[in-house]
């Protein structure tokens, strides 16, 4: 398996050198730490208490259903993450600057693709014209992983894959 990992590391180590460079920016790395620091969960938050205000207590079971699903995401990437350790770009490409600070040491899953992504899928379900924004800030999440260093593109798209299947089998079951 670390052969594996190591082969997609070299592949994909030229394309993060290449977005992360936007990240020498400082303007450009401070606006998507932001959007990065609110994908840890705030956003999401701040998404789940106005949907309160506006729908009432009818909002409580998407809130419930996005709590868990985001109680499984946390379970399954950890376990991914532990088990594949695949060292971050910043990491094993010297060249690659590290854009903030990573709340864990690997990188193969991204979690907050995986939350974004759930999350979207999730509201859009419940409340089509959320989608307009929880849309674009799971996009710019994702973005933000890659630019600033923390993740290969690959552990953004399996985050979404994860994060998709993860929302669709909730919904199902809900």
């Amino acid at each position: 398996m670390a052969g594996f990992i190591a082969f997609f590391d070299d592949v994909e180590g030229n394309i993060c050198l290449r977005i992360n460079r936007l990240s020498r920016r400082v303007w450009i790395r401070r606006f998507f730490s932001l959007i990065s620091r609110l994908g840890d969960g705030g956003f999401w938050a701040l998404m789940a208490t106005g949907l309160y205000f506006i729908q009432g207590p009818q909002a409580l079971p998407l809130i419930a259903q996005m709590a868990l699903s985001g109680l499984v995401g946390v379970l399954i990437y950890r376990q991914l993450k532990n088990r594949l350790v695949r060292e971050r770009p910043y990491i094993s490409h010297g060249e690659i600057l590290c854009g903030t600070a990573p709340l864990d040491r690997y990188s193969f899953p991204s979690g907050h693709t995986l939350h974004s992504v759930s999350f979207t899928i999730l509201l859009w379900s419940f409340e089509p014209a959320l989608a307009y924004i929880a849309a674009p800030y799971a996009l710019l999440v994702a973005a933000s992983r890659v630019i600033l260093g923390l993740h290969y593109p690959s552990d953004v798209i399996a985050g979404a894959a994860i994060g998709g299947a993860l929302a669709a089998i909730s919904i199902y079951l809900y």
